[in-house]
């Protein structure tokens, strides 16, 4: 088994890539061009996102064993509590296994349809995602990642009791951390700094997405819950109805903002891909972290 873990402790920086299980063939046919287009590039590991439902699900475990399977990737699959017994998420956990899957991302998740709603928690089922990274560690020889909020998770009250609770899925057992989306550096490098003065040190990644048209500036958004900042918002809003002038600019802000983690000393970055790869690839062509035989 090779561990994320592993992957990470490195004398270069590296990087790793998302996707999302396909939707139908299509998407499917779609996802593996980029899988296909991304290997050589030697990614440290690649996440697959979890369905908690029906399709959706098999779909995410069907996706994760071809690439243990049939490719030279790191898999690591997600996986969330919500509306899952300890029964089920055993099964699963073990239908990672069966496939060649030791690398899992555990997290807690959020209610359908509304994620800011009431959470009620699955009555034979887990409450916390330190809960689900303890029951994925005693399953086996697991190498577990966690979720990182830069700008504090939506329930959390207040950023310190959210990298307390960040601080308490790691001592748990796991191994790492993936932060979710942000918009500036320094928002990334305090949550770093936040661990730090608690004594850890497990390895944070920050998530970071390509800006490539409107839409994934608005998923940004909605995935790191925070507002685009001024002074990037005067930087792409002459673009807005310049679809390849927008892309050119939200490309030059990502890599400068990769630039200056790396030079801050992130070893790593993990690139929500849409299930494409030409922007995450430029991006990581720009930077020079692909190796050199490619």
């Amino acid at each position: 088994m090779t561990a994320v873990v592993d992957r990470l402790r490195t004398d270069r920086p590296v990087f790793s890539v998302e996707f999302f299980p396909p939707r139908d063939d299509a998407s499917e046919r779609q996802l593996w061009r980029a899988v296909r287009e991304l290997e050589p590039l030697d990614p440290a590991f690649v996440s697959i996102t979890y369905g908690a439902g029906g399709s959706s699900r098999d779909r995410t475990i069907r996706t994760t064993g071809r690439i243990a399977q049939e490719t030279t990737l790191v898999p690591m699959a997600h996986l969330t509590g919500v509306n899952h017994s300890l029964a089920e998420l055993r099964n699963v956990v073990g239908w990672y296994a069966a496939v060649g899957v030791h690398n899992v991302l555990a997290v807690r998740g959020d209610p359908p349809g509304d994620p800011l709603g009431e959470w009620v928690a699955h009555p034979e089922g887990i409450t916390y995602a330190s809960e689900l990274v303890r029951l994925v560690r005693s399953l086996g020889p697991f190498c577990v990642g966690v979720a990182a909020f830069p700008y504090g998770h939506p329930r959390s009250g207040d950023l310190d009791t959210d990298t307390d609770h960040l601080v308490g899925k790691i001592r748990a057992g796991a191994d790492f951390a993936i932060a979710q989306l942000f918009f500036e550096a320094d928002d990334f490098l305090r949550l770093r700094d936040r661990l730090a003065s608690r004594g850890c040190d497990a390895p944070l990644l920050p998530g970071v997405m390509p800006l490539t048209t409107v839409r994934t500036l608005d998923k940004t958004v909605e995935l790191s819950g925070a507002g685009v900042p001024p002074s990037l918002e005067r930087r792409l809003a002459p673009h807005r109805d310049d679809p390849k002038a927008f892309r050119a600019a939200g490309i030059d802000v990502v890599t400068e903002l990769s630039e200056r983690l790396l030079a801050e000393g992130v070893r790593g970055l993990h690139f929500y891909t849409l299930n494409r790869s030409t922007a995450t690839r430029e991006v990581i062509g720009r930077l020079g972290l692909a190796p050199t035989r490619v």
